[in-house]
C-alpha cells in the first residue's frame, strides 16, 4: 500500500494519524508527513523491498545517528514506516555544490570536514556492527548520508540492510541490492555481506568526496586503498579500526595547518589562501626568479632574440613552479598520481616537469632557430 492519502486515513493502518504535506520522492514512495493531531513533521515510505526484522530492531531499540522509527505497519507484502524527519543536506548535495562552486560561496567541503564526516559515519557503522547479530546497511552512498545544521550525520535508508550471520561459506548474498559504484564484489552474490562490506562503501563515498575537492587532497588515498581491496580480509578489520585511521589523519592535519584554505585557488602559488607570510615569500621567489631570468646572457643572442629567450626560460620557471605546488590539480596528469605511495607520486611528479621542461624548451629552440635567428 502506498503512502496516499486514502491509505493514511484507512482506521486499519497504525500509521493512519499521518498525513502527507508533500513528496519527497514521489517515484519511491516517500512523503513529508504531519501528525494530525500534534502536527509534527516525519517521514513517511511505503517499501516493496526491505527486511521486517531490521525495521523491527530499529524501531524497538533506536541505534544513535540512524532517524528513529516511530511507527510500522506491514500488509500485502508492502511496509509502511513512519521516520524521524532529519533537516539538513545530503553528503551528495555537498559534493556537488563544492565541485560546481565558483567558490565564492561558504559550506563548500574541505580535507578537514570530509575526515569528520567520516569519522562520524564510522561510528554509527560501530554501533551497527556491534549489534546481535551485526546489522549491514549495504547502501553506502552520498545521497544516504546527510550532514544536519549542526554538522552531525545521520544515515538513512535501511532498505538493503541485513543481518551478518559470519557463516560465509555456506552463505552469500542472492541478489545485488545497493548501488552500482558504491557496492563491494561480495554484494553481486560472490559471498555474504559482513561489515567490510560497509567499509568499501565507505573507501568509494570518501574517494569522491575528496575528488570533488578544488585541489587535490592525498592524505586519504592509503586508506581508500585499503577500504577498497577486492578482498573483504584485506580491508580494515572494523569500522573502529577505520576511524583510528581517519583520526591520524585528522590529527596529522590539524598538526600541519593544513586545514587553511584557499580562498582563491586561481591566484599563483602562495597568494591562494592570503596568508600574508606565505605572500610575502611567494613574492620574493617570484622576483628572484624573474631577476635571474632577466639579466641572464646568452651568447650570440641580443635585441629582441634575447628577451624572447629571457621570458622562455622565466615561463619555463614558473611552469615547474605550477606543477610543484599542483596548481588547480596539474598533477593529476603526472604518472603514479593516484598510487597511495608517496615516493611514487614524487617520482611521478618530477617526471612530469622535466617533460613539460624539456618540450618548452625545444619549442623555445625551435622558435629562435628558425622564426629569430637570420639566415
Amino acid at each position: 500500500m502506498s503512502l496516499s492519502e486514502s491509505s493514511l486515513f484507512d482506521p486499519s493502518l497504525s500509521v493512519s494519524c499521518y498525513t502527507p504535506v508533500m513528496p519527497i520522492d514521489e517515484r519511491h514512495h516517500v512523503y513529508l508527513v504531519r501528525h494530525r493531531e500534534t502536527g509534527k513533521l516525519c517521514v513517511g515510505k511505503t517499501l516493496d523491498i526491505y527486511s521486517l526484522d531490521i525495521y523491527r530492531e530499529l524501531q524497538l531499540h533506536p541505534v544513535e545517528g540512524v532517524p528513529r522509527i516511530i511507527a510500522s505497519c506491514e500488509e500485502r507484502g508492502r511496509l509502511t514506516i513512519i521516520e524521524e524527519f532529519i533537516s539538513g543536506s545530503t553528503l551528495r548535495d555537498k559534493i556537488e555544490k563544492t565541485r560546481n562552486s565558483d567558490l565564492s560561496s561558504g559550506d563548500l567541503l574541505t580535507g578537514i570536514t570530509i575526515c569528520k564526516y567520516m569519522i562520524r559515519l564510522c561510528e554509527i557503522l560501530e554501533r551497527l556492527h556491534s549489534l546481535d547479530p551485526p546489522m549491514i546497511h549495504r547502501d553506502i552512498k552520498p545521497s544516504n548520508i546527510m550532514i544536519t545544521s549542526l554538522d552531525n550525520v545521520v544515515l538513512l535508508d535501511f532498505n538493503a540492510a541485513r543481518r551478518y550471520s559470519g557463516r560465509a561459506a555456506q552463505e552469500s548474498d542472492t541478489r545485488l541490492l545497493g548501488t552500482q559504484g558504491y557496492a563491494a564484489p561480495e554484494q553481486y552474490g560472490f559471498r555474504e555481506s559482513s561489515p567490510q562490506t560497509d567499509l568499501f562503501s565507505v573507501g568509494k563515498v570518501l574517494k569522491e568526496a575528496v575528488a570533488s575537492l578544488p585541489a587535490p587532497d592525498h592524505s586519504f588515498d592509503a586508506v581508500i586503498a585499503k577500504c577498497t581491496q577486492m578482498d573483504p580480509s584485506r580491508r580494515y578489520a572494523s569500522a573502529g579500526a577505520l576511524k583510528a585511521a581517519l583520526q591520524k589523519i585528522l590529527a596529522r592535519c590539524d598538526r600541519h595547518g593544513t586545514a587553511e584554505k584557499a580562498v582563491c585557488p586561481y591566484l599563483p602559488p602562495g597568494f591562494r589562501t592570503l596568508n600574508l607570510w606565505k605572500m610575502l615569500i611567494a613574492s620574493l621567489v617570484y622576483l628572484m626568479t624573474a631577476a635571474l631570468c632577466f639579466t641572464m646572457e646568452i651568447e650570440k643572442s641580443g635585441g629582441f632574440s634575447l628577451w624572447f629567450q629571457r621570458t622562455g626560460v622565466f615561463v619555463i620557471f614558473l611552469t615547474d613552479i605550477l606543477i610543484a605546488n599542483d596548481y588547480l590539480g596539474i598533477r593529476r596528469f603526472a604518472p603514479f598520481h593516484r598510487s597511495p605511495n608517496r615516493f611514487l607520486r614524487l617520482v611521478g611528479t618530477l617526471l612530469m616537469m622535466t617533460a613539460v621542461t624539456l618540450i618548452l624548451f625545444v619549442i623555445m629552440v625551435f622558435i629562435v632557430g628558425y622564426f629569430l635567428v637570420p639566415n
